[in-house]
């Protein structure tokens, strides 16, 4: 009977030790305890804040954020105009002539091998074309004048210049065997959007 009321007395002291410890540590952090009923206690770790001074870099801003995507839709917007631009002269360009190609590949064989602006540069001229009887496509009609006596061919070039005065755009046209005094209007057909607007003059042209 003694020893019944000393194992419970023993209980009742220890449950009362760790209620008492308990009572101490919740002062300062929060803890679990219980009796599983053989006196021992169990207690769980407090969690702890990571140590944010081993992270590296810093999340974009909404700023920046805001400035790269406006950058990334005004590239697509370009490039969407360019690739626009360049299929609208493809569908312009569909009715020439495989003859007009020809001599398109010709003129530009011929002028890679002229040195300054050619020996024909006064017998051509550039008319350019109202954008609404294009399809808003940039076009320029390249007029060519045989002044000589006898047939010639001609190649000629056709830089398109930005405000900068930069060259954007290169194209080439050729007329074959002009009699003379004989005229050819071959069209010069920019792949670029209309907008901005670009300066369009003789670069080179070849009497062959």
């Amino acid at each position: 009977m003694r020893t019944g009321m000393s194992q419970a007395g023993t209980r009742s002291r220890r449950r009362a030790a760790v209620l008492a410890v308990c009572a101490v540590l919740a002062g300062g952090a929060l803890v679990s305890c219980g009796d599983d009923g053989d006196g021992s206690a169990e207690s769980s770790p407090t969690p702890t804040a990571p140590d944010t001074s081993r992270f590296s870099g810093s999340p974009p801003s909404a700023l920046a954020s805001e400035a790269e995507s406006r950058k990334a839709e005004a590239r697509a917007s370009v490039s969407a105009a360019e690739s626009s631009a360049s299929a609208a002269a493809s569908s312009f360009e569909a009715s020439v002539s495989a003859e007009t190609e020809r001599a398109r590949a010709e003129a530009e064989k011929r002028l890679k091998q002229v040195d300054g602006r050619g020996n024909a540069i006064d017998d051509v001229s550039l008319t350019g074309l109202p954008l609404s009887e294009t399809s808003n496509v940039r076009a320029l009609t390249v007029n060519i004048t045989n002044s000589t006596d006898e047939t010639a061919s001609y190649a000629v070039q056709v830089d398109f210049s930005d405000s900068d005065g930069k060259v954007v755009e290169t194209r080439f046209v050729g007329a074959q065997d002009l009699a003379p005094g004989e005229k050819a209007h071959p069209l010069a057909i920019s792949r670029k959007p209309p907008e901005p607007r670009l300066t369009a003059k003789v670069a080179k042209a070849e009497r062959y």
